[in-house]
């Protein structure tokens, strides 16, 4: 677990530094407690991983990086808490009302959503307890005690489901009047000079055939993705320039579903579930934990946002384009090796560690 540290410790305020078209170096990373013996070390965990690249930025710099952090690959549920990014903005533009229902909006199915079904709230989906057990058009849910159609009320149990995320990028389409990708484009991409964007290689995947309705893709390298981090970590700001609004990273942020309703007992670390976004556990002796909040996808794709030492985390476990795409059409069911949550948020804790101590 994260080492322990008095409240003292988190005083010191965010700083206002962010990233040009290129990341500036901390400068002297020992004052920090990244040693060359702290270096070594997570060096050699991170050899023992699948890990391909590992970012970790403090106040808006690079305080250390791992492998090729320019390499862009494929973000599996990771796209799920950019999403809950993009939707910040329309909902405070009154472009999306979470509490429109799939009746209110027209979303069905080929064989029809049960009536129960219609009833589902974005709000609903956007944690992942629609009470809509459709089969989704794309791979990575729970699969394990899937609840019976029509067997719960919507909003009241959790089920990590992809009906529910695809369904809601397509809704974000249909009241924004633009894709995702282009959303993406226009208000992250441009406006946080991301390096390694390119809108050519965003797609929709999925199964042919199961659900109208099939995933929104993302392709991102390492040091981009931080980037997305940092303006979590920023309350949504990027330099002069509100790109999520504060009152959403704070809504999107809150514990929705607590962790023993998440039936995901591998994730120990996890306090719950938010919109899109997994919230860790924080103690009364781990403040700095405080609002941390992490997005997660298969194999090994993560972001930890951790506000309150200004830190962003980011492991990639680089997926060739190729399988990504035989996966999500169901040609490729072999598993490879993973990054767990809890192998990701165990190398995070070496550099939390050190740096606590430095001070």
């Amino acid at each position: 677990m994260p080492v322990s540290a008095p409240l003292g410790h988190l005083s010191q305020p965010a700083s206002n530094e962010f990233p040009a078209r290129d990341w500036a170096t901390v400068e002297f990373p020992e004052v920090h407690g990244l040693s060359a013996d702290v270096h070594a070390k997570v060096d050699a965990i991170l050899d023992g991983l699948p890990t391909t690249s590992f970012m970790v930025v403090l106040r808006g710099r690079v305080l250390y990086s791992y492998g090729d952090t320019s390499e862009v690959s494929y973000l599996a549920s990771t796209r799920k808490s950019i999403l809950s990014m993009l939707m910040g903005k329309a909902v405070a533009e009154g472009k999306i009302d979470l509490d429109l229902t799939m009746a209110d909006l027209n979303i069905d199915e080929d064989h029809s959503l049960l009536p129960i079904e219609k009833t589902a709230t974005l709000r609903n989906l956007l944690i992942s307890s629609s009470g809509v057990y459709h089969q989704p058009g794309s791979p990575g849910s729970n699969t394990k005690n899937i609840p019976e159609r029509g067997s719960k009320k919507p909003g009241a149990y959790f089920h990590y489901n992809n009906w529910d995320f695809n369904v809601l990028g397509a809704v974000f389409e249909q009241l924004t009047g633009r894709s995702v990708f282009k959303a993406f484009e226009e208000d992250f991409a441009g406006p946080m000079e991301m390096q390694d964007f390119d809108p050519a290689r965003q797609r929709m995947m999925g199964y042919e055939g199961t659900s109208r309705y099939l995933a929104y893709h993302f392709f991102l390298s390492a040091r981009d993705m931080a980037r997305l981090g940092l303006a979590m970590v920023r309350e949504g700001r990027w330099r002069d320039e509100e790109i999520v609004p504060a009152e959403w990273v704070s809504e999107s942020t809150q514990i929705r579903v607590p962790a023993d309703k998440l039936n995901e007992s591998e994730r120990s670390r996890i306090a719950g579930y938010s919109y899109l976004w997994w919230i860790p556990v924080v103690t009364n002796d781990t403040p700095e934990w405080k609002g941390a909040c992490v997005a997660s996808g298969h194999f090994g794709q993560f972001i930890l946002c951790l506000p309150a030492l200004d830190m962003v985390f980011v492991n990639r476990r680089a997926i060739p384009d190729e399988l990504a795409i035989a996966r999500n059409d169901g040609s490729f069911k072999e598993e490879l090796p993973a990054v767990t949550m809890e192998d990701f948020l165990s190398v995070a804790d070496q550099f939390i560690k050190a740096k606590l101590n430095a001070h």
